[in-house]
């Protein structure tokens, strides 16, 4: 009886060992599993400093940007893009009526004024942690704008041999996601682009349009004639409808910096075998009024066959990942109409 009693002991003791060292139950997951991150990590995160180089220098950030200032439009889709609506956007009135996109800009945005003079008093006391703007607009005024909160500078025309206005937007882009803590979804937002591209690519080459080239032209009147901005080969334009297979007419003399060549309607006969794209605001429609009586421009074989297409005057050339897929998918739909 003694011996058996011991022997019961030893077993239950065992048995109570076993069960503390087993694996928790898919119920009951580890701690570390369950647990929400802790205030030190938290803590951390937001006092994590990292620097960032952009064409004006290096700019240090520490934790993540909330109250975000824009200088410019393509950089303002780009934040709206990733989900975030900035304090303060400079001339969101023109912005609305040139750039048209699917994301709406939030009523309590403040307007800033003009992009190369924006209201600095307003724009202090919106009291931002990051203020983005391109070079072109604070070159000369970075160190007063750094005062203020840090301070991003891009350059939306890359000199020659240094890539083109596609690259840059993209890199842009990405770099603005990272600062923002967005990349997954500025990973989402390039995926959708790409998909875009691709389903334009097909509509359009089931079509034969793909075999046609294209020039792509912004136009305005100036004074009582018009002028033609006729994109070339390193411009973001172009560069997004090479994405869909189209190939551009337009071969420009020399490099041109901001990706178009300034003209008027007597360059247009050396392209009028391609297929005439244009950006034209209704308020200033050159093609009803100054155009239509032309003699050249009633000549031109795009036009004698209806080969003039109307992107709108709210389709921004010069934006980011969200403009870039309306130009391709409005593109595709006018070509293959």
């Amino acid at each position: 009886m003694i011996l058996l009693s011991f022997i019961l002991i030893l077993t239950a003791c065992g048995n109570k060992e076993n069960n503390s060292n087993a694996s928790p139950s898919a119920s009951q997951p580890p701690a570390s599993e369950s647990a929400s991150p802790s205030a030190t990590d938290t803590a951390s995160a937001a006092n994590e400093t990292r620097t960032f180089k952009h064409v004006l220098g290096e700019t240090t950030i520490t934790g993540t940007p909330k109250r975000v200032v824009v200088l410019e439009w393509t950089h303002a889709e780009d934040v709206l893009a990733l989900g975030v609506q900035p304090v303060g956007i400079a001339d969101i009135e023109n912005m609305k009526k040139w750039v048209r996109l699917p994301v709406a800009i939030d009523s309590a945005v403040v307007d800033l004024g003009d992009r190369s003079t924006p209201n600095m008093e307003m724009l202090a006391s919106l009291k931002p942690d990051l203020i983005i703007g391109t070079k072109f607009n604070l070159e000369k005024t970075y160190d007063t704008f750094s005062k203020i909160a840090p301070t991003l500078v891009y350059d939306a025309y890359p000199q020659e041999g240094q890539g083109d206005q596609y690259e840059e937007m993209v890199n842009t882009f990405n770099q603005i996601a990272d600062v923002l803590g967005k990349k997954p979804e500025a990973e989402a937002v390039l995926l959708n682009l790409d998909k875009a591209y691709e389903t334009a690519k097909a509509k359009v080459a089931a079509t034969g349009k793909d075999k046609i080239p294209f020039v792509l032209a912004m136009a305005y009147s100036n004074q009582n004639a018009v002028t033609f901005r006729l994109s070339t080969d390193n411009s973001m334009a172009v560069k997004i409808l090479e994405h869909i297979g189209l190939t551009n007419a337009h071969k420009s003399t020399k490099f041109e910096n901001y990706g178009f060549t300034t003209t008027d309607v007597e360059a247009l006969p050396a392209v009028q075998d391609a297929n005439f794209l244009h950006m034209i605001q209704e308020s200033d429609n050159v093609i009803e009024n100054q155009l239509k009586d032309n003699s050249v421009w009633k000549g031109l074989n795009f036009v004698k066959e209806n080969r003039v297409y109307a992107l709108g005057g709210d389709m921004w050339p010069y934006g980011g990942p969200l403009s870039a897929q309306i130009m391709a998918e409005k593109t595709a739909e006018l070509l293959t109409k």
